[in-house]
């Protein structure tokens, strides 16, 4: 664990892993519902960092975290985040043979995985998940795409992610879905946050109904989701 100043009312907690990451995310948010860690008014993991904002002593609780006994993070029993996906992605046929499966295997080794948010950024509402075995880690492709479809699902190393809006990016495509990310209207605007458990339930897309952007269920899905408490956005790339 390495403790850097940042500013004069803020800590970056430096770790050596995201599983350690998770494990001290979990134990801040512990101690502060708590009550004992009311002076942090903002905690915002990232792949490798914490950063602790809004105290008025920073220098107090680095002399203290140290000293803290952090158990691994506890098994999720929480609400399960379900997003639905058509897995229709551009980019199966390359996610296919970096697994080595078939094209069709694809839906059922992703969508079979629980994710979990490990932390948030890129852009408002995108969430890196975990979940997938380190066997179906994928490298970002060559060329990134110029814009990316709003609602794309990609893979990018260990993590899935969600496009919430049309931007430039790098990540494997393997699918879509209609879910909103972000909605500013919405409270919490995000829909995930980090630490939210996340299931992707496959879809089939209906060319000839009378909706072009009709789709059946193949599991059942809820009727609304409901987002988690939202978290500023760690600035990773997508």
């Amino acid at each position: 664990m390495r403790l850097l100043p940042v500013g004069e009312r803020a800590l970056l907690v430096e770790l050596d892993s995201g599983e350690q990451v998770e494990s001290l995310h979990a134990e801040l948010l512990r101690r502060r519902a708590a009550g004992s860690l009311t002076q942090v008014r903002e905690i915002v993991p990232a792949a490798r960092t914490v950063l602790l904002d809004g105290m008025e002593e920073p220098g107090r609780l680095a002399a203290e975290l140290p000293c803290w006994d952090i158990p691994p993070r506890a098994a999720d029993t929480g609400r399960v985040i379900e997003i639905p996906v058509r897995y229709d992605g551009p980019d199966l046929t390359e996610v296919a043979a970096l697994w080595g499966v078939g094209v069709d295997e694809i839906a059922g080794i992703h969508s079979g995985a629980e994710f979990r948010v490990a932390f948030c950024g890129f852009a408002p509402g995108f969430g890196y998940l975990t979940g997938l075995g380190q066997q179906f880690a994928v490298p970002r492709r060559a060329t990134p795409r110029t814009s990316v479809p709003a609602g794309s699902v990609g893979l990018a190393g260990p993590y899935t992610g969600v496009y919430p809006r049309s931007s430039p990016g790098g990540w494997q495509l393997i699918g879509t879905t209609d879910v909103i990310l972000w909605d500013p209207a919405r409270d919490p605007a995000a829909l995930l946050s980090p630490g939210a458990r996340v299931r992707f339930v496959p879809v089939a897309f209906v060319p000839e109904a009378s909706t072009p952007d009709a789709f059946v269920p193949e599991a059942s899905t809820p009727d609304a989701f409901v987002p988690e408490a939202s978290t500023p956005d760690a600035g990773e790339r997508g």
